[in-house]
């Protein structure tokens, strides 16, 4: 027998060894008592996770089925906030709260131990929501946890959550996850949410949206909920609305005029 035949079979033959002791040690972890079988059955859960649970993403968000939480956008802890500059993210604040206004929204207001450094609520809110359920936890950190919190939010009888706060890791990702668990659909307004910096904003970000939240602003939130110009009362509300809180919308607004006015 040549060297070439002689290294052919005893490659063949090495291969076939390999190939059943690989399957041995397939079926023995699988099927044994090993830690690492009783570790690979743990990280395949028979039950879905809350990611598996979660809507697709796809929804799209209505007026008639959505509730506006405006969480702990309290004067102490806006100053935590540093991921916007002070005036564009009060801005932002104010303007989703024009928008839950302007369509009619259920909104609920609420606070963590204003008493404290947290401060009192941002007093815009409370004037622009006079009427609007307002809760002040004693102390609970995740909203949700807050059993007066919860039937406000129920009581609305919306399955769309609509919401925002400070900080976006703690305040907003907290009721977030509680919420998607008990079946609620989230979006989440992340440029009316605040925290320390964009790192700990995308990370708190990431995990929400991998939990089955919905990641959008607050003019996505006004376009969603008008759909269309010419429904309600036109386009006027709403472009008022953001050309007071877009510079540049508001150029634009002036743009036209001007042309409209042109004989």
């Amino acid at each position: 027998m040549n060297i070439a035949s002689r290294n052919a079979r005893n490659g063949w033959a090495f291969s076939t060894v390999a190939m059943l002791a690989a399957a041995s040690l397939a079926y023995l972890l699988l099927a044994g008592d090993w830690p690492i079988s009783r570790a690979l059955a743990q990280a395949s859960p028979a039950e879905p996770t809350r990611s598996q649970h979660a809507g697709n993403g796809r929804a799209r968000l209505s007026a008639d089925k959505a509730v506006l939480l405006l969480v702990d956008h309290q004067t102490g802890l806006l100053s935590l906030v540093q991921d916007y500059g002070p005036d564009e993210f009060k801005n932002n604040v104010l303007a989703l709260a024009a928008t839950g206004k302007l369509f009619k929204l259920p909104t609920i207001l609420t606070t963590s131990a204003e008493a404290g450094p947290n401060g009192p609520l941002l007093p815009e809110l409370r004037q622009v929501f006079p009427e609007a359920p307002y809760i002040a936890r004693p102390g609970q950190i995740n909203a949700w946890d807050n059993e007066d919190f919860v039937k406000a939010v129920k009581a609305t009888g919306r399955k769309q959550i609509v919401i925002a706060g400070v900080v976006t890791g703690v305040c907003v990702a907290f009721p977030v996850l509680s919420a998607l668990d008990e079946g609620f659909e989230v979006f989440v307004v992340a440029d009316a949410s605040g925290t320390f910096n964009a790192a700990v904003r995308d990370a708190a970000i990431t995990r929400m949206a991998h939990a089955g939240a919905i990641i959008t602003n607050w003019f996505a939130v006004a376009c969603e909920l008008k759909r269309d110009w010419r429904s309600g009362d036109g386009p006027g509300p709403l472009a008022e609305l953001f050309g007071n809180h877009i510079p540049a919308y508001k150029n634009l607004i002036v743009s036209h005029q001007a042309q409209a006015k042109k004989p």
